[in-house]
């Protein structure tokens, strides 16, 4: 395992990490041991950064980080996200009052007395022309409940307001093989503000895993299933925002690509990696050999410049159109 600077908090973080949304909820049935067990393989390969949120599972994921910390001596950073409780997901539910009572329910799941990383878990965006959110927050640090915080972003627009707010030190935003847009603009701006970079949704919920057919179907409680067209939350957050079908297209155009012994979701990862401003990818797993897959990706080569050409090809031709000018 590879680490890279998380912006200017002093981490050194897995550039593999850890994502817990499906352990959680929404991604079928899950089994505690089974999550357990993964995140433990995980931390055994170098993973030292777990990303969650409150309301994954209603706090469930929360909860199993809280079991698995007790079980471990090294070092690992929790990310959780704090917003989406609210009902309606309104720009004005964004308060200090809100916002210190989601935190201190978050400190209470996580059994610990600073949280490290809270992020405004996609906020609408009115929320980013509100400095007195990011006020809010700072009162937060200064009273000692969090470390640090960040922003989980659906478009490259909020990313570049979040950034103007000086202690904003992270923004988690989609990037993969089917989202490209981020690392035209926004990845140099962060750069050089040495802002974090956490790459979500790596393997476009499980379709760059170039396991999945025209014929594969999901349980009634896996967004995959009831997400398809943006029904419960953002589209981009399914597949990415793209077609089912056509993302399937674009993947068996891409398999020729992946290196001997090696998968899709491996080669997927890599190509995340290959961009510097990011700092660490947050596939998810489910469990252990799912977590050790993941964690391998770190352990190919770099991809070639032809590689690296075929892809960008590839996404002009199938998936540009569908995505680009959306997030």
């Amino acid at each position: 395992m590879r680490y890279r600077e998380f912006g200017r908090t002093g981490w050194q973080v897995s550039e593999v990490s850890f994502g817990a949304w499906a352990i959680g909820s929404a991604w079928g049935p899950v089994d505690d041991r089974e999550s357990l067990a993964a995140m433990h393989t995980a931390l055994d390969n170098g993973v030292n950064l777990i990303d969650t949120a409150d309301v994954y599972g209603d706090g469930h994921s929360e909860r199993l980080i809280a079991r698995l910390l007790k079980e471990r001596s090294e070092r690992v950073y929790v990310a959780t996200k704090a917003g989406r409780r609210l009902s309606p997901h309104t720009a004005d539910g964004y308060n200090k009052e809100n916002l210190t009572r989601f935190v201190e329910r978050s400190l209470k799941n996580l059994e610990v007395e600073t949280l490290d990383l809270v992020q405004l878990h996609c906020p609408p965006t009115e929320v980013y022309y509100r400095p007195e959110v990011f006020g809010a927050l700072d009162d937060l640090v200064a009273e000692g409940k969090i470390r640090y915080y960040g922003v989980s972003v659906e478009k490259v627009e909020e990313a570049l307001k979040a950034i103007e707010y000086e202690n904003v030190v992270s923004v988690q935003i989609i990037f993969n093989m089917l989202r490209h847009r981020p690392a035209e603009l926004f990845f140099p701006e962060a750069k050089k503000r040495k802002v974090a970079i956490l790459a979500r949704v790596p393997l476009a919920s499980g379709l760059l895993t170039g396991k999945m057919s025209a014929a594969t179907t999901f349980p009634e409680d896996d967004h995959r299933h009831f997400n398809r067209y943006g029904e419960a939350f953002d589209r981009g957050e399914t597949f990415s925002g793209v077609d089912f079908e056509t993302g399937l297209e674009f993947v068996e155009q891409l398999k020729p690509l992946v290196p001997e012994g090696a998968t899709m979701a491996q080669l997927a990862l890599r190509w995340i990696l290959m961009f510097d401003a990011v700092t660490c990818t947050i596939p998810g797993a489910k469990n252990p050999k799912q977590a050790e897959d993941n964690v391998r990706a770190a352990d190919l080569p770099p991809l070639t410049d032809e590689q690296m050409a075929k892809v960008r090809e590839l996404y002009d031709r199938y998936i540009r159109e569908q995505v680009h000018h959306r997030w």
